[in-house]
């Protein structure tokens, strides 16, 4: 099967949907098929360019088109590969802030609407739209309005025959709107290539990527000071990825306890891939209803590590439900159990998308 995927922008390592349409596509191509990627607003580039990127020793044909081009010569680049590839699939990886800087694209419908050639439509909705918590703000409801109606049209104008999402919650968003998914887990953006280490002298935690605003860090550390007795080893956290503004008051907090902790920053993927699987336990500050989206928590899944879910305050206006396998953190009620963790792995991921799209 020959399938292009359309994403934001697929610059290595800075955008999260690129990595992981990047790997799906390396697990694909070593599958027998032929995939590629066009990424439609590149934010990382100036001209177009056409290049192999590397997704686990497998080359992937990858065409940039930048942000700054117009549509007009947007809608050329793109006839252009479709013309080449002669693609059975388009799988558009949507995100509404990949294709517009304010989460409003409004111009993707009726430009997906002029795209020819004789493939089918899949849709990923890695994000929805903005106003489906309690907690949202006017704006957001407004904007998320916006969003929402957009997120139709793109269904409507490309007559969709397949379409997916990473969570339930979403799922459950989406048919509100007579729009049916299927549920696809997503991989991390981290492949597994460490080997465990004999002995760990810590019970360690790890946090990968952003520390999101809001995340009750302190009272998770509080609370967890209050049970460290119950850990065999000294407790070590390790920081690393990009973590952001926040690092500097939860390592603050660490600091006021005495915990011992490591500051990694940015890392090759072999040295996150070995931190993952040396950590007994990973936290996540993406809320708890959102977290299966999260390329951070498919990594702790994928190193077969537990999530701890220690987010701000995140609540769906509809159809909640309970996670298996991420551990919810809440206040003053901290129970640390390791869980038998449900492994995802890249080669089902990609054998459930070929299914998925080839009985629609």
């Amino acid at each position: 099967m020959d399938i292009l995927f359309i994403c934001g922008s697929a610059e290595i390592g800075n955008d999260g949907v690129g990595d992981y349409t990047r790997r799906l596509c390396g697990m694909l191509i070593r599958s027998g098929h032929q995939a590629q990627i066009l990424a439609l607003c590149d934010q990382q580039i100036t001209f177009f360019t056409t290049e192999n990127q590397i997704a686990e020793q497998t080359p992937v044909t990858v065409h940039r088109i930048p942000i700054i081009a117009d549509h007009n010569e947007r809608l050329v680049l793109l006839q252009n590969v479709i013309k080449d590839l002669e693609p059975d699939w388009i799988s558009l990886q949507y995100v509404p802030y990949s294709f517009n800087p304010k989460g409003l694209p409004f111009w993707l419908p009726s430009y997906l609407k002029k795209i020819r050639g004789n493939h089918k439509w899949h849709i990923m909705f890695h994000e929805l739209w903005l106003g489906i918590d309690s907690e949202s703000s006017i704006r957001h409801k407004v904007i998320g309005k916006l969003q929402q109606v957009i997120a139709k049209k793109i269904v409507h104008n490309t007559k969709t025959h397949s379409i997916n999402t990473q969570n339930k919650l979403y799922q459950f968003f989406l048919q509100s709107q007579n729009i049916t998914a299927e549920v696809l887990p997503i991989c991390g953006n981290i492949p597994l290539t460490a080997v465990k280490k004999e002995t760990q002298e810590f019970t360690q935690f790890v946090l990968f990527g952003t520390i999101h605003n809001g995340a009750p860090f302190k009272d998770f550390v509080d609370d967890l000071m209050k049970t460290s007795n119950t850990f065999s080893k000294p407790l070590k956290f390790v920081f690393i990825g990009n973590n952001g503004p926040q690092l500097t008051n939860c390592t603050k907090i660490l600091e006021n306890y005495n915990i011992e902790y490591e500051v990694l920053g940015i890392q090759a993927e072999n040295v996150i891939s070995q931190v993952l699987l040396d950590s007994d336990f990973g936290i996540s500050t993406t809320p708890y209803f959102q977290t299966e989206k999260s390329g951070v928590y498919a990594a702790y899944k994928e190193h077969q590590i537990n999530t701890i879910c220690v987010s701000r305050n995140w609540t769906p206006t509809q159809g909640q439900y309970t996670i298996p396998q991420i551990i919810k953190y809440e206040k003053n009620n901290l129970n640390i159990v390791p869980m038998n963790l449900e492994v995802s792995d890249l080669n089902g991921i990609a054998s459930q998308f070929i299914n998925s799209i080839s009985i629609s």
